[in-house]
């Protein structure tokens, strides 16, 4: 074929080469580069007491990967049936042992294998971690002081941390643990974990020993602060309402041994938990949720005669 304006031959395109009309959008617009990934699982199994009569395998083959999101961070619940590996998860990104090191395949945080615990990594458990003789500020304030922060700068950023999780410096900060209720004591270890700024907060069910008001109020919380300091959130729960309520995504495992059977993408929520758990969209993804974990569930249960 020729050009009409100058009768120069034009080349066509070798039919081998041919470009499909998804490749030609696929070169009208850059490439998003990939982010790096601030925590991976790599064929992940752990085994206790492997090569034993009493071995245990709690998760098989766990592969995921959690983007760094600047100025953001994601929020991961894990959902799944008692035993199916969720707090072994946490515990292998906290580098905690006996849960660490895997027994097969790769932890990795910031693109490097975890070889233990680290000040960029701070956990809360269900269970009330308070030092009895510490009071609230010195509760709070434990984590700068192992660092070596003056007393000054340490009270004053504790002070903060005080108020920020709902309590009151002049009539809460010098009471001891046992003067405080389960909220309260909750709150201290959140404030306690959240002042040391870890780039990953990992969350073991810390919210099941609550009323479900103050429940529901710390959901609040914990949005609100998790907004603030910007980190990724990995939150163990067994409330199907609360991880819909709180996840950007969540993983649902399956039967021990736990590997990821559903990733689900969810809505941030926006609202008051009290308003957001009322909205149809809400209860559309926790009735899906439920069906599902239900029929995990029913899998477990022994045959009847």
């Amino acid at each position: 074929m020729t050009d009409q304006t100058g009768g120069n031959p034009i080349a066509m395109p070798d039919p081998a080469t041919k470009i499909g009309i998804s490749e030609v959008l696929d070169l009208s617009r850059p490439r998003e580069p990939s982010r790096p990934k601030i925590v991976e699982f790599r064929h992940v199994t752990k085994t206790y007491n492997a090569g034993m009569p009493n071995a245990f395998t709690a998760i098989r083959d766990v592969t995921f990967s959690v983007e760094d999101l600047p100025d953001k961070g994601e929020f991961i619940a894990v959902l799944g049936p008692s035993g199916c590996g969720k707090s072994t998860i946490l515990r292998l990104i906290a580098g905690l042992s006996p849960q660490h090191p895997p027994t097969e395949g790769e932890v990795l945080v910031l693109n490097q294998p975890v070889a233990g615990p680290g000040a960029d990594r701070g956990m809360v458990f269900q269970d009330y971690t308070s030092f009895d003789h510490r009071t609230v500020l010195e509760n709070i304030t434990f984590g700068l002081e192992c660092q070596g922060v003056g007393r000054a700068e340490r009270n004053e950023l504790g002070r903060k941390w005080v108020e920020h999780v709902g309590l009151k410096f002049e009539t809460d900060a010098g009471k001891f643990p046992h003067e405080l209720s389960g909220g309260m004591r909750q709150r201290v270890a959140i404030a306690r974990t959240l002042i040391l700024r870890p780039r990953i907060i990992l969350m073991d069910e810390p919210f099941g020993a609550l009323d479900p008001q103050t429940r529901m109020n710390m959901q609040d919380l914990l949005v609100s602060l998790w907004r603030e300091v910007q980190a990724t959130v990995f939150f163990v729960t067994h409330s199907i309402e609360e991880a819909v309520f709180l996840g950007d995504r969540a993983y649902v495992m399956g039967n021990s041994p736990g590997t990821i059977l559903e990733e689900l993408r969810i809505e941030p929520a926006d609202r008051p938990a009290r308003f957001m758990q009322r909205e149809p969209r809400f209860l559309e993804t926790v009735n899906h949720l439920r069906d599902l974990i239900s029929q995990l569930e029913e899998q477990k249960r022994p045959e009847r005669d």
